[in-house]
């Protein structure tokens, strides 16, 4: 499971987390920061394909913090053959 969520704070760049990648000592922080940001869009990646999953994330997460007006549903257009 991911989530894609934008920074409250004063930069307010998109990120996204891999929660089924936290260990934990990293577990809680990162939780809680996607928390206290901005929802822009979660969902379950195929296992077989998540590296190329991955990478389109990249490639979207790079767009929006270049300032391109993206909204959630293209964002799973990109990722339709990713998503569990």
């Amino acid at each position: 499971m991911f989530q894609i969520y934008r920074e409250e704070s004063y930069n307010r760049r998109y990120k996204v987390v891999y929660f089924t990648e936290l260990n934990e000592h990293n577990k809680e922080t990162e939780i809680n920061r996607a928390m206290a940001g901005e929802y822009f869009f979660d969902g379950f990646l195929i296992e077989t394909h998540k590296e190329e999953a991955k990478a389109i994330i990249d490639r979207v997460l790079t767009r929006l913090n270049d300032g391109e007006a993206i909204g959630a549903d293209e964002f799973e257009r990109e990722l339709a053959g990713y998503l569990a």
